[in-house]
């Protein structure tokens, strides 16, 4: 089957053709205006879908020799997400599989950034997911398609919103997260010893108490300190985040005794991490999937991946789905 998959879950505009199982385009359209502001400002976020939501599909189906005509089904992000940027984009496809009598598929944002690893990994079960981003942080045992079960999840700030607020603290431009990363590779992990909350008991994770920290020992040590020694606290700070993450999903395959992980979501780009996980899939000998990184961030192609096995399964669904802002629980 040929599927678009359309993503306007925060402030990327993003479309994309898969047909067999392989990704014929994969087009992002990022919003630049949210620069100034230091975040995403979900007014301004919805504004900028509308603007580009049939350039960027057009790109999409242009770059894969296709009319809308020859898509077999539409998959579109249906939250979680910014409200009025889920509605630009479920408004447009329901108006594209209106006018070309084609099916439908709602898609849930977090599902499709672990189902991105089927992308350029085989499918195998059950597996356990560690999937971080920006707004969640949560372990999940998977025993079958779309069969979840959650283990662990965040009770406050997310790894990736620890990240960008922590990056905003130290001073360092929007998006804060990134930049993080990029800076603790030329820096000391062992500099200082900030909190790893929770890094002993449980499945859940907690990383505010880690940003308070920050702050503090930021204020107390002044400006000067700060940016002389930056690199060495961005990667201490990188330091305390993956080694709870990296702790947590281990204490999960002990207790489920899964031999395949998967790392998922937009911070599973970040290099520590990234090798962290390499390095434990190697001491437990598990099979370790994680996406290339252009399939971690937000991104079409894993909406539309998920689409393709959302209608292998026969799980379409009518005009009639809305949006969902918050995170629904299929555990």
């Amino acid at each position: 089957m040929v599927i678009l998959g359309i993503e306007t879950s925060c402030d990327e505009t993003a479309a994309s053709i898969i047909s067999g199982g392989s990704i014929r385009s994969n087009v992002i359209a990022s919003q630049a205006v949210h620069e100034t502001f230091g975040g995403v400002v979900p007014e301004l976020a919805s504004r900028a879908h509308h603007k580009t939501i049939w350039q960027t599909v057009k790109q999409a189906l242009d770059e894969a020799s296709l009319q809308p005509k020859d898509v077999d089904a539409i998959a579109v992000t249906q939250g979680p997400g910014l409200m009025g940027s889920l509605l630009v984009g479920l408004s447009f496809a329901k108006g594209l599989a209106i006018s070309f009598n084609k099916p439908l598929i709602g898609v849930n944002h977090i599902d499709a950034h672990m189902y991105a690893n089927f992308i350029e990994h085989d499918e195998v079960y059950p597996f356990v997911a560690l999937i971080v981003s920006g707004g969640h942080t949560r372990l999940v045992y998977v025993d079958n398609l779309f069969s979840h079960k959650l283990l662990g999840d965040t009770r406050d700030d997310a790894a990736g919103e620890a990240f960008d607020k922590i990056g905003k603290i130290l001073g360092l431009p929007y998006p804060a997260g990134p930049q993080v990363d990029e800076r603790s590779k030329n820096g000391d992990p062992k500099f200082h010893d900030f909190p790893r909350s929770m890094i002993k008991k449980g499945l859940d994770f907690s990383f505010s108490g880690l940003k308070t920290s920050v702050l503090y020992y930021t204020q107390e040590m002044g400006d000067e300190f700060v940016n002389n020694h930056l690199d060495d606290i961005c990667a201490s700070v990188s330091a305390a985040i993956t080694d709870v993450l990296t702790a947590k999903l281990k204490r999960a395959v002990q207790q489920t005794g899964v031999k395949h992980i998967m790392l998922a979501g937009g911070v599973s780009a970040n290099s520590m991490l990234r090798k962290k996980m390499d390095l434990l899939s190697q001491r437990m000998h598990l099979t370790l999937m994680i996406p290339s990184v252009q399939y971690c961030t937000d991104n079409a192609a894993m909406i539309a991946k998920t689409g393709e096995l959302k209608a292998r399964e026969g799980l379409f669904d009518s005009l009639e789905i809305k949006p969902f802002a918050r995170l629904q629980s299929v555990f």
